[in-house]
């Protein structure tokens, strides 16, 4: 995730304080894993010392006084660019999960189990997110069946991995 660019987006239709940016942020986008809020305002001086937001004001809070984000011209120059730029697409062929199975084939340890504990990972995290696409925000559906769809592809993979184990074995036993 691109945090900046992100929160450059989350400001550009209205003024925000740093704590309402990391709220809308976990909750659209935080899949379960919220944005520390130290990353949020070291974000945020990063992209006002670059020109991208400035400070529009400041209100009194329960601690200091809560400074009011707005997007520049830069900032929206760089959101711009950033969302008409296409994502590398992923995943890419170094995958953690094929260097495992390599490793584990060297040292002949139990490629099977592992696969197999992986699978149940897997499935357990598909769990999870057929339970969030029942949610009543479409935002949340989709993004749910993002990750579905990304775990069922991972999951042929071990399947068909764990078929070639005997196949794949003799490229890498030394």
């Amino acid at each position: 995730m691109n945090v900046p660019t992100t929160l450059l987006g989350l400001l550009e239709p209205e003024p925000s304080h740093g704590y309402e940016l990391k709220r809308e942020y976990d909750s659209m986008f935080g899949g379960g894993r919220a944005l520390p809020i130290g990353q949020v305002y070291g974000t945020l001086s990063r992209l006002e010392r670059d020109g991208q937001i400035e400070i529009e004001g400041a209100a009194p809070g329960d601690g200091p006084e809560r400074k009011r984000y707005v997007i520049t011209p830069t900032g929206v120059a760089r959101l711009e660019q950033w969302l008409g730029s296409p994502e590398q697409p992923e995943p890419h062929l170094q995958a953690v999960l094929f260097v495992k199975v390599v490793l584990a084939l060297m040292s002949d340890r139990p490629v099977k189990a592992y696969l197999d504990a992986q699978r149940k990972a897997h499935l357990a995290r598909m769990r999870e997110l057929t339970a969030l696409r029942k949610s009543d925000r479409l935002s949340k559906a989709l993004l749910a069946d993002y990750g579905l769809f990304h775990l069922d592809a991972d999951l042929r993979w071990i399947e068909l991995t764990s078929a070639r184990l005997d196949q794949l074995k003799k490229e890498f036993v030394r």
